[in-house]
């Protein structure tokens, strides 16, 4: 479901290749139900109403409301799809999509008919001749949306996962962020969703998304593309959290060859992947199975992936496959003592795909029945066959871009896992998992643009309160009176381009301007930064440094980051807090954001 706003941009399905339009229609086959995400257009830094007068990038819509997107949110009917519908969007840069929901999942019969009436009132709000009167109605349409979105249903299914579905016409891949957070928690849910060209399907585990963010009521929900150009185009389907179809277990291995997509392989490890017994042998007496390495390369390069189910000791086992040098090519490395069938359905677990797509190889008869009797929805074959595997009817994907790099983004998705569940509520060792990187670069004529359009937008985290326009960013590029510093930052789950700029005056060492973007807020970027010109401004001579902070509603819970590196206040200037850092304070390296500074690359550093 998506804003009822008044727009009256059309656009047709021809727009889209024929079989593109086919991928699209696959989800309503597998899906049973799904919520109803009434999505918007919004800003990365909105700070309703306060931005529609101060920010000069505004761009009113025929509701009073932001435009971020080009032309709205502009719809294409396609009736066999999940929605019943495609959005057509392009983005603005600083723009994304927004919304407040919860995971009251309905059954698709039921989210067809209310996707069906909402659109019919959405016509008879666009055909009100008077302007005011349609303006008011979908503003109060929308509210009842957003209310209906997070309201409690009794007959309310269980979500299994969140799904993506989005053409990308570009011939460039997009970075896409998900974002998932609680209003009242710091902690968020990320996950990085690359849109390669053509058609993309994206997954998350409800499972996962609830190690960091409690489900259990309303929360916030967001898909921002990264760094990307003014009025990037995507086409969207799916955007909801949906519970799929249960398919039944067939009850013979033949039947399950039929129709069968293999997506992952399972591979035992001695007298399968090597010859010999590891814990008998001795790693110095195994020897890889004659051309084993090109069936693995075969099926990595398909997209399938590929895993190990061993009982063998771990250390052991990662060590062997480090040493044969194959070790990149699994993903869920289950090497225990424990029960093959439980190692198999915690590889399932985490890849998010069913037992059903998986194919089970063990040289050990024994181990191939107990699979079969546990888990009969896995295909399972005689290590003597591990050659011909490439070449089953369930392995017959074809070579793609995207297939090729199916190993990476699963990998990538695996170690955020593992970093989340290390953490124990430990935000800090969290932080330090996600890979945050900030480049420090001086303002330029390259950069100004992005510079001037952020210091039109923020808020939350602007603490002068200034606004530049272009003609005082030039003047200021001319003056030497000032060092001026561009952030760009990144990490883990996307590329977040220019997200801070710092003006420091150079004649008394006074940090006259910091402005962030509200995306990296809780992520400890500020005090990161900061900390790091407090140490270069100290080995140039200056080991007194100041700041000037006007206190607003908006920034208070920024501007925490004085308070928290040990700032002290020297009185008010026109209502400008005047602070400063004494030489004797020790700043704490915390180790969560690496630093380049390509002004001076040994101030390189991790603070």
């Amino acid at each position: 479901m998506y804003e009822s706003e008044v727009n009256d941009v059309l656009a047709t399905r021809s727009e889209i290749p024929g079989e593109i339009l086919a991928r699209f229609s696959k989800a309503r086959r597998r899906v049973k139900a799904r919520t109803l995400i009434p999505w918007g257009e919004h800003c990365t830094e909105c700070v309703w109403p306060t931005c529609y007068t101060s920010c000069d990038l505004y761009r009113p819509r025929v509701d009073g409301r932001c435009r971020r997107f080009l032309e709205g949110m502009v719809r294409i009917d396609l009736p066999e799809s999940l929605n019943s519908y495609l959005l057509k969007i392009s983005f603005r840069r600083w723009a994304k999509l927004w919304a407040m929901t919860s995971l009251n999942a309905q059954p698709l019969s039921d989210a067809d008919s209310a996707e069906s009436r909402d659109h019919a009132i959405g016509g008879s709000i666009r055909a009100v001749p008077i302007r005011s009167l349609r303006t008011f109605t979908s503003l109060k349409r929308y509210s009842m949306k957003k209310r209906a979105a997070v309201r409690a249903r009794r007959d309310s299914a269980r979500p299994n996962s969140f799904l993506l579905e989005c053409y990308n016409p570009n011939s460039a891949a997009v970075s896409m962020t998900l974002t998932i957070r609680r209003e009242e928690s710091p902690l968020a849910f990320q996950a990085a969703l690359p849109l390669e060209p053509g058609f993309n399907e994206h997954r998350v585990a409800v499972e996962e998304i609830s190690r960091l963010v409690d489900l259990s009521g309303p929360f916030h929900i967001e898909l921002t593309p990264n760094d990307t150009p003014e009025g990037l185009t995507l086409y969207f389907g799916a955007m909801d959290f949906v519970a799929d179809e249960i398919t039944p277990a067939p009850t013979t291995a033949p039947a399950r060859a039929n129709g069968r997509i293999c997506k992952c392989v399972v591979w035992d490890l001695d007298n399968t992947i090597w010859d010999g017994t590891l814990i008998e042998d001795g790693l110095d007496r195994l020897r890889l199975k004659p051309r084993i390495i090109d069936t693995l390369k075969s099926l990595d390069e398909r997209g399938i992936l590929l895993a190990i189910a061993s009982k063998n000791n771990k250390d052991d086992g990662l060590a062997a496959l480090r040493h044969f040098g194959i070790d990149q090519y699994f993903l869920c490395p289950e090497i225990s003592w424990e029960p093959k069938s439980e190692a198999v359905r915690r590889i399932a677990a985490s890849l998010n795909i069913g037992l059903d797509s998986i194919t089970f190889v063990d040289d050990s008869a024994f181990e191939r029945e107990e699979i079969a009797a546990s888990c009969p929805e896995v295909a399972t074959i005689d290590a003597v066959h591990y050659l011909t595997i490439p070449e089953r009817p369930e392995c017959q994907q074809p070579v793609t871009e995207e297939s090729r790099k199916r190993r990476l983004l699963y990998r990538d998705q695996y170690e955020r896992d593992a970093a989340q569940r290390e953490f124990n509520s430990d935000y800090f060792a969290f932080l330090r998992g996600c890979g945050l990187k900030l480049l420090i670069r001086p303002m330029s004529t390259q950069n100004l643009e992005r510079v001037h359009e952020l210091t039109q937008r923020t808020n939350q985290m602007n603490f002068s309160g200034n606004r530049y326009s272009r003609d005082q960013l030039v003047e200021l590029l001319r003056s030497d009176d000032a060092d001026h510093y561009v952030l760009d930052c990144s990490d883990r789950f996307g590329n977040y381009g220019t997200i801070g700029f710092c003006i420091v005056h150079r004649v008394d060492a006074r940090m006259t301007d910091l402005m962030f973007s509200c995306r990296i807020q809780g992520k400890r970027v500020e005090h990161a930064f900061v900390s790091h010109l407090v140490r270069a401004y100290r080995r140039a001579g200056r080991p007194a440094f100041q700041a000037s902070y006007r206190k607003t509603k908006k920034n208070t819970p920024a501007g925490k980051v004085f308070d928290d590196l040990g700032f002290q206040s020297r009185g008010e200037i026109e209502g400008v807090t005047q602070l400063v850092l004494p030489a004797g304070v020790d700043l704490t390296e915390e180790g969560i954001v690496t630093i380049e500074d390509r002004d001076v690359p040994s101030l390189t550093s991790q603070v």
